[in-house]
């Protein structure tokens, strides 16, 4: 499978339903899959959305921590916990619950990224206020973007 990539600017409907954009919908079936696992992001204000497969990967990973680690109760309380498993629709829509759409402030307008292995599902509002670059620390970030070899 390839990765997701890519900017897309969606619509929630009055039902919470959202279309999965085009390209991603093709990656999807090419691994014969209709199901994408939607739940909170672990740190912002955001959903993160993963196939079926990197999700099980996920989960199998969270098993072999301590279980009685705060960050993982966290982790699993956050992201685990939350999680629905949403169906694409015939029109290539899924329903995001509404729990899920107040955790992460999401009304009308939406921002759809593709981060590699899953997707991210963004409030426009919210976005556009985490990824200004001229409200970071651009020397802090270029310093650790070249110590992570990026």
């Amino acid at each position: 499978m390839s990765g997701f990539s890519g900017k897309h600017y969606k619509s929630l409907d009055a039902k919470g339903r959202l279309i999965v954009p085009a390209p991603f919908r093709e990656i999807l079936s090419s691994s014969h899959s209709s199901k994408l696992i939607i739940t909170n992001e672990v740190l912002d204000k955001c959903l993160c959305a993963y196939p079926v497969n990197e999700w099980q990967g996920l989960i199998e990973k969270v098993n072999g921590l301590p279980q009685t680690n705060d960050a993982v109760k966290y982790f699993m309380r956050r992201v685990i916990g939350s999680a629905n498993e949403c169906e694409i629709d015939r029109q290539g829509r899924v329903l995001i619950a509404p729990a899920l759409r107040t955790d992460a402030g999401l009304n009308s307008e939406a921002v759809i990224l593709g981060l590699g292995n899953r997707i991210e599902i963004w409030d426009k509002n919210e976005l556009d206020e985490v990824a200004d670059p001229q409200k970071i620390d651009q020397q802090a970030y270029k310093e650790e973007f070249t110590s992570l070899g990026l």
